[in-house]
């Protein structure tokens, strides 16, 4: 198999495989937590329903609704009018990957036993899984987002290495912020009626940090339209952010080795040589006559090591 094909080859197989483990994922949460979900709905709809036919509300019914109601918002359950479930396939979806990217919004949560012990197990194998996925789609990203650059930027433009570093890594960051943070955090606060500008740029920075304190979360208000498309669609922007955050931080680190930062704090320097082949390679039929004589000459006995040379 060629390199270049293989170059190609690992990154997309790595997320095929991811996306059909969030698909088994999502399967999975559905199947445990749909009917746990529904049964607490129809537990608050009956006793709405018993505390409306109430002649007269006492405090300590009155006590007892409100904490039921309150545990079922914890889980994400409404008693208002709504027929939105929090376990669909999207949604599940959109859980399962916020699970793995650990950015744990923490507004859905399991009800189940059984979805406990999944969480538990899905999450031990899919956070590693993830930063394979991430590491190897980024590793394949820095040279023609990064060493091409720099290298165009030292041959067309003249600049030395630590210029054209910090020259490339102004114009990334500029791009990054622009592209994942003010135009997403535009879309938000148009789709989402109830957020700010400054309230959907604080959603986009606590999530593609990875921080996910759940106090904005997408597509969580009644009646919202093509929700199933709408958390899709923020499922796939928070794993491309994710990427991109992971491509700025290696591209400092890379910026850090050239100004001489790593190595005046000890630190591993960023490796340039990952996953490039030899710019020459030598082939045997190569070598010539001299090398080839040399090659075949036997040794002169004295360079040959003894024991009488050891000293006693």
């Amino acid at each position: 198999m060629p390199t270049a094909f293989r170059s190609c080859f690992v990154p997309g197989g790595f997320i095929l495989a991811y996306i059909t483990y969030l698909l088994l994922g999502a399967l999975a949460f559905s199947a445990f937590e749909r009917p746990v979900e529904e049964a607490l709905k129809s537990d608050l709809i009956s006793l709405k329903a018993e505390f409306l036919n109430l002649s007269c509300i006492n405090a300590t019914a009155f006590e007892v609704f409100l904490e039921k109601v309150l545990r079922a918002n914890k889980y994400g359950v409404s008693v208002l009018e709504d027929s939105r479930t929090n376990w669909d396939l999207a949604s599940s979806l959109f859980f399962a990957n916020t699970m793995v990217t650990t950015v744990g919004y923490g507004y859905t949560t399991p009800l189940s036993d059984a979805g406990k012990a999944f969480s538990i197990v899905y999450a031990l194998i899919g956070v590693p899984f993830t930063m394979l996925v991430l590491t190897a789609c980024v590793q394949r990203l820095m040279h023609p987002l990064t060493y091409g650059p720099i290298s165009t930027c030292q041959q067309r433009a003249g600049l030395q290495p630590r210029a054209a570093s910090v020259l490339h890594f102004t114009v990334l960051l500029f791009l990054v912020v622009l592209g994942f943070f003010v135009l997403p955090a535009l879309v938000f606060s148009a789709i989402e009626e109830t957020w700010s500008f400054l309230d959907a740029f604080y959603f986009c920075f606590i999530s593609l940090c990875t921080i996910g304190l759940g106090d904005f979360v997408p597509a969580e208000k009644p009646g919202q339209k093509l929700r199933a498309l709408y958390k899709i669609t923020v499922m796939v922007y928070l794993f491309v952010g994710l990427m991109v955050m992971f491509l700025v931080l290696r591209t400092f680190h890379k910026l850090a080795d050239v100004h001489g930062w790593t190595a005046f704090f000890h630190l591993p320097t960023c490796e340039e040589d990952e996953d490039k082949e030899p710019i020459i390679e030598r082939e045997p039929d190569d070598e010539s006559p001299e090398a080839k004589k040399a090659s075949i000459q036997p040794l002169d006995p004295s360079s040959q090591v003894s024991y009488n040379s050891i000293n006693r």
